[in-house]
């Protein structure tokens, strides 16, 4: 039966409301999914059911299944309770801990793509990994299934790119100045970012607040060629479309495999035809990664991947130990990183690593020798070059070249944490750090986030301010401050640490 297409106006995932006569014909329970059929597109929906809002033979869709059916108004479809998907198995098969072949991998992605495998089906695939990783063939198969099931892009000439694997706080804001430092030598570099999954920011999350991250791949390449580099959200160019869905699952579990993290990164590279790639892993207590041990086997699947990708790879250890530079949380970050290449100078912890980064590219990409890439990395920076570049960026993604730091609004309600005692600052904890901003609002809500006064190292007397909470809701700053008393982020210390007896 064909039923005539009415808009319903309910944001989010793909959504039909049936009249409960045609769904109970169709078979289609409440709360379950169905497919929706235009010509030769399908797509899964979330089902409602009413009496009401929808007389018989018709039904509503949200604008997301609209679009995704590329149907008006009017228009009719059929509605057709989904058949089980057939990488069910697969992944039972993986949860007792037997290997998946390629054409397993790929189907379990084509279904996610497809939308026929549901949350809770990705979400078993995804927590799999966490006991039981992805040798390397499954990784590889995972990789290229992943890179090839959406559109992959081709530049004229070799591209590179930089790529942290995040888990500290701050870190989101080192692309906006490595980038432009990059592309301000020549090198291409289209990069391609995440939204937060667990972090208060995701590179993405912090460029937007400058300029568009949403282009399309025609628009990343006009970009890419007229000013050499971009900062642009993966999510908004149909590559590597399984990542965006894996990630949002994550995102909702608070997971973030260390194999399907290799997996989301190198897939969209892949996607993107980088040919070379600097890939960062921050090491430190709170970070995603604590010790060099378990660093250097993360760096050795990523240089084993990139080999059988083809692709040329260098791996930085960072540190890692506390926050990068002086903010969390994308506005705050974006003025961090603005000012930065302004002025020219900043918080070390950023200037250094952001150099470091871009020096790697560089020599990479063949423009200056081993060991040199920083040297010239940092002339780029200082010269105000990158600075120039960052605005050719802005503008050519659609944003204003002038915009000012003080321009950039931060949420209006704040809170600040002053220093009960004399002393050195000795231990700032990133996991409680990412957590308070979180609960403050970040990174949705844009404007929350932390400003650190201090760091680690730094002197301090009775009453100096440690660090400020920002927030757009006082509900939420309420939530980040009893956080804040709970963990207490930020240790002081004097000289005299006990007295005995």
């Amino acid at each position: 039966m064909k039923y005539r297409v009415k808009r319903i106006d309910i944001d989010g995932d793909p959504i039909i409301i049936m009249n409960y006569s045609d769904a109970l014909r169709e078979n289609i329970p409440p709360s379950k999914r169905a497919r929706v059929i235009n010509d030769d597109r399908t797509v899964y929906v979330h089902v409602l059911v009413s009496k009401t809002i929808v007389p018989p033979g018709y039904v509503a869709l949200n604008d997301k299944a609209l679009t995704m059916l590329r149907v008006n108004e009017g228009d009719e479809v059929t509605v057709r309770i989904p058949p089980a998907p057939k990488s069910i198995r697969v992944i039972h098969k993986r949860l007792h801990d037997d290997r998946l072949s390629e054409d397993e991998i790929r189907e379990i992605v084509e279904e996610v793509v497809s939308g026929s495998l549901g949350e809770a089906e990705i979400a078993a695939f995804l927590a799999s990994q966490i006991p039981i990783p992805l040798s390397n063939e499954e990784l590889t198969s995972l990789i290229k299934a992943m890179a090839y099931a959406s559109e992959v892009l081709e530049f004229d000439e070799p591209a590179y790119d930089e790529h942290s694997i995040g888990g500290v706080p701050g870190n989101s804001k080192v692309a906006l100045i490595a980038v432009p430092t990059i592309a301000s030598s020549g090198v291409l570099i289209p990069k391609t970012s995440s939204r937060a999954i667990t972090s208060p920011a995701g590179t993405a999350d912090t460029m937007e607040i400058l300029t568009r991250v949403d282009l399309s791949p025609e628009e990343i390449r006009g970009v890419a060629k007229k000013v050499r580099g971009t900062i642009v959200w993966g999510g908004a160019l149909n590559i590597a479309v399984a990542d965006d869905i894996f990630v949002e699952v994550e995102r909702k579990l608070m997971i973030d495999p260390i194999s399907q993290m290799i997996a989301s990164i190198l897939s969209k590279k892949v996607a993107m035809g980088i040919k070379g790639l600097v890939i960062d892993i921050p090491i430190g207590k709170g970070a995603k990664v604590q010790d060099y041990s378990s660093a250097d086997k993360i760096a050795g699947l990523f240089i084993s991947q990139c080999g059988r990708l083809g692709i040329n790879v260098k791996v930085a250890l960072t540190f890692g130990g506390e926050p990068i530079g002086r903010t969390i949380g994308p506005a705050l970050e974006a003025k961090e990183a603005l000012k930065t290449l302004i002025e020219r100078k900043g918080a070390h912890s950023l200037v250094d690593k952001a150099v470091s980064i871009a020096g790697l590219v560089l020599e990479l990409a063949g423009k200056a020798e081993k060991g040199m890439g920083e040297t010239l990395a940092r002339e780029l920076f200082i010269s105000g070059k990158s600075y120039e570049k960052m605005r050719q960026i802005i503008e050519a993604q659609g944003g204003n070249p002038n915009i000012k730091p003080d321009e950039i609004p931060i949420g209006p309600y704040k809170y600040t944490v002053e220093s009960s005692i004399e002393g050195a600052i000795t231990h700032i904890d990133n996991v409680a750090m990412s957590l308070i901003a979180r609960a403050a609002g970040a990174p949705s809500d844009k404007g929350a986030g932390i400003y650190l006064h201090a760091k680690l190292g730094h002197r301090v007397r009775k009453g100096d301010p440690l660090f400020t909470v920002y927030s757009s809701s006082e509900t939420r700053l309420d939530a980040a401050i009893k956080l804040i008393e709970l963990y207490k982020p930020v240790i002081v210390e004097g000289m005299l640490i006990k007295a005995l007896p």
